[in-house]
């Protein structure tokens, strides 16, 4: 027979696992003898209270084994079989290819950017010199833009696939084995490459092909089908293209739109990130003078509706910093990320505000495309109000929401350096104007969030896609395109890690389904 029990441990017996185990037995009531198989199946921190608890769900089983929840998936060589085209090799594309390669289909992956090192070396020149490789940077490249930007594996897409088989294969692959049983899992930007890196050995092992340094120019298409892609180097001839070119690339939307294949417009959002000291989101959340080490650094999760906009934090980054994630010159992007550790003494957050068609009308001349380029614009703003090389504007949080521009701004973690401005010549003024409500709000539920130590970095813009590709419920195929299965979060699908490589998984499984008729 098997038990499940739940149990909550102070913080410094979290790590103690014959505790653990010895706690759960006596509050299932079971007698530790040597029939008994134990496992922890979720580990979750509760602050809720004064006094913060790690709650673990536990099994027990009496005289049986408990069946193993972690199994290691055989990749078959697929050198001869049929293939695919995989436009990204972010997380949808490469979890697509695995999947593929499961199924006996051969992946060949194109990816405009550069493998995880030489891309490592862009982004340090980014960072210090102020030169953007418009092909390779936090957005372009092997693993996507989950690689750079932090590896958090909190889903909610688990009505889409199976969360478990994607965080087993992270784990294959070199993931801590945390990750299996946290209820919020993070690998950190630091871990993320190596993890990617043998994904694509086995890809390869397996006899996959990845083309690096290759772009997607155009699609061959013959009666409304899809017969191949045209790249930078060569044509290549295909029946079945998936499309995970992830949510920045501005060009493959222009491309679509430009030879008449559907795409439609979709709500985003943007704003701003938002950086504490944190010691003060450790102090508001654990209520505590000092964070125990014990404990690791705090986050939050705000949303607020303001005049029936959503405003909430997104992409929360404790121990975090705000990097530059611009793909094209002349734009200012941020973004956040956390090594594994997160030890920096700063907290990030994007900090948001819902815009949709209503917002980007005035853009109504580029049709399809009017939130892409209403985007842009604002990108470029901020490009412009900052000084230019990349420098952010900001504004202290206080005088943000009193109009007023900074004297003066606090020590902040974005390497390209940040500049005193007022973001309302950034931000369009719905966006502005919910922006300061919500952090009003916010500084009623953590007193002293919208504190002036605290400082808004502009813009924060790639939360998700401008644009939606449409495609069949059953098929997961274009419904004008045969061939074309637009995927994951370029495609409108998916957001995050975890999510864009369960649609990766859904697709290659509708592609085997087309295969096999």
């Amino acid at each position: 027979m098997i038990t499940n029990v739940q149990i909550a441990v102070l913080p410094e017996q979290a790590d103690d696992i014959v505790f653990i185990k010895k706690t759960a037995l006596q509050h299932g009531g079971i007698q530790d003898n040597h029939n008994v198989s134990f496992a922890i199946l979720k580990k979750s921190l509760d602050a809720r209270g004064r006094q913060a608890k790690f709650v673990f769900n536990c099994a027990i089983a009496v005289d049986e084994a408990l069946p193993s929840s972690y199994n290691p998936i055989h990749y078959p060589d697929v050198s001869n079989r049929d293939c695919i085209i995989i436009i990204g090799a972010g997380p949808a594309g490469l979890f697509c290819a695995l999947q593929c390669i499961t199924l006996g289909i051969k992946p060949i992956i194109i990816e405009r950017g550069k493998d995880v090192r030489a891309r490592r070396r862009d982004l340090a020149i980014l960072n210090k010199e102020g030169i953007l490789n418009e092909e390779s940077n936090y957005c372009f490249g092997e693993g996507g833009a989950g690689t750079y930007s932090d590896g958090k594996l909190y889903t909610r897409s688990g009505k889409r696939g199976s969360i478990q088989q994607v965080l087993n294969t992270l784990h294959q692959f070199g993931a801590p084995e945390n990750i299996l049983i946290e209820s919020h899992p993070h690998i950190g930007t630091n871990k993320l490459p190596a993890i990617i890196a043998a994904i694509r050995d086995q890809i390869l092992a397996s006899g996959g092909e990845i083309l690096f340094n290759t772009k997607l120019i155009d699609f061959k298409i013959a009666n409304n089908s899809i017969t191949g892609v045209v790249t930078n180097h060569s044509v290549i001839d295909a029946n079945l293209v998936v499309l995970a070119t992830g949510h920045s690339a501005g060009d493959i939307y222009k491309l679509l739109d430009t030879k008449g294949i559907l795409i439609e417009p979709k709500p985003l959002a943007i704003g701003v990130r938002i950086e504490h000291q944190q010691s003060f989101i450790d102090q508001s959340q654990y209520h505590l003078s000092e964070r125990s080490s014990y404990l690791p650094p705090a986050s939050y999760s705000l949303v607020h509706q303001h005049e029936g906009r959503g405003v909430f934090s997104f992409c929360m980054c404790p121990g975090g910093i705000i990097a530059a994630a611009a793909t094209q010159q002349g734009s200012v992007v941020v973004n956040g990320w956390s090594p594994s550790k997160r030890n920096n003494p700063f907290a990030n957050s994007g900090m948001v505000v819902t815009v949709d068609e209503n917002d980007f009308k005035s853009y109504g001349k580029y049709g399809a495309l009017a939130g892409l380029y209403y985007q842009q614009q604002i990108e470029q703003k901020a490009y412009e109000v900052g000084g230019g090389n990349f420098v952010a504007p900001a504004q202290r949080v206080q005088d943000f929401i009193n109009n007023k521009e900074s004297s003066s701004l606090p020590i902040c973690s974005y390497t390209r350096g940040i500049s005193s401005a007022s973001l309302r010549q950034v931000l369009p003024r719905a966006i502005h104007e919910s922006l300061r409500g919500g952090l009003m709000a916010f500084d009623k539920r953590i007193r002293g969030y919208a504190t002036n130590e605290a400082v808004l970095v502009a813009t924060e813009s790639r939360t998700s896609a401008p644009i939606r590709i449409p495609r069949d419920k059953e098929t997961m195929m274009h419904p004008q395109i045969k061939g074309l299965y637009p995927c994951a979060e370029g495609a409108g699908y998916a957001g995050g890690i975890v999510s864009a490589a369960i649609d990766g998984i859904n697709i290659a499984i509708a592609v085997h389904q087309k295969i096999i008729g």
